[in-house]
């Protein structure tokens, strides 16, 4: 389905970017990887798979980097016809201990990357007629938890950008969409498992119970796979006329 198209995904070296990664791989995109530590393993997971791939290291907090990733994109594969705006980083304080760099990395990774790499992808995919922005947002786009105000404004303001960006193109090939996930097991979540476990003495299976306890009812966490197939679709024919959503995956967490 997707011969021919080109996807750079953001903070894909692990988790939900790698998943999102695999996912469009799999119907034959290009891929270019994106995010700190090993990018040899996840390579060789997204060429396993029949595909192009190349991989850039740049820090999603600098925007001269975010450019300098957008022309090597370019360089490798022609132009970025799907772009997923993934990387994000967390920190956990209440407001008035919040650390201010801290808050300035979260907004600068969480938020502002993506706006630079928005920006950045939007002429060529004018151009074509044919474009796709994913931003994976989070439930914590739609609503709120204590102690991760950087991480919830940022969050929000994803979605916020998703609209904006979605009704500037309202009547070009161009759609943005966001992702809202839940919790999803991946690396930043199983530290906040751990560090849960820890503080009451708990073993692994009885903090993941509590931590889905307290948010999820469906009690499971959303994999990186079926975050992947929600990309998938948005890149569709059968996604042409979604633009501006914010849709989460969340196991019911929104719904209550």
């Amino acid at each position: 389905m997707l011969t021919g198209k080109t996807a750079l995904v953001t903070g894909s070296t692990s988790g939900i970017g790698l998943g999102i990664a695999k996912a469009l791989a799999r119907q034959g995109a290009n891929i270019v990887l994106n995010g700190f530590g090993d990018a040899e393993g996840p390579k060789a997971e997204v060429a396993a798979l029949g595909a192009r791939v190349a991989y850039h290291g740049a820090d999603m907090s600098k925007p001269a980097e975010i450019e300098a990733m957008m022309k090597f994109a370019a360089e490798q594969f022609g132009r970025v016809d799907i772009l997923v705006n993934n990387a994000g980083i967390q920190h956990v304080a209440p407001v008035e201990d919040f650390p201010v760099e801290k808050w300035d990395a979260i907004i600068a990774i969480n938020l502002s990357s993506a706006f630079h790499a928005t920006r950045l992808a939007l002429p060529a995919m004018k151009a074509a007629n044919w474009g796709r922005v994913i931003n994976v947002a989070s439930v914590h786009g739609l609503v709120a938890s204590a102690q991760k105000s950087a991480y919830v404004a940022a969050k929000h303001g994803i979605v916020g950008l998703t609209k904006v960006t979605a009704l500037e193109h309202a009547t070009t090939g161009v759609t943005c969409n966001a992702i809202c996930p839940g919790w999803v097991l991946t690396p930043l979540v199983q530290k906040q498992v751990d560090a849960k476990a820890a503080a009451h003495g708990w073993t692994n299976a009885e903090a993941t119970k509590a931590l889905l306890g307290e948010k999820e009812p469906s009690m499971q966490f959303t994999t990186p796979e079926e975050l992947g197939e929600l990309a998938v679709f948005f890149c569709s024919p059968a996604g042409n006329n979604v633009r501006g959503v914010a849709w989460n995956m969340d196991g019911g967490w929104a719904a209550q």
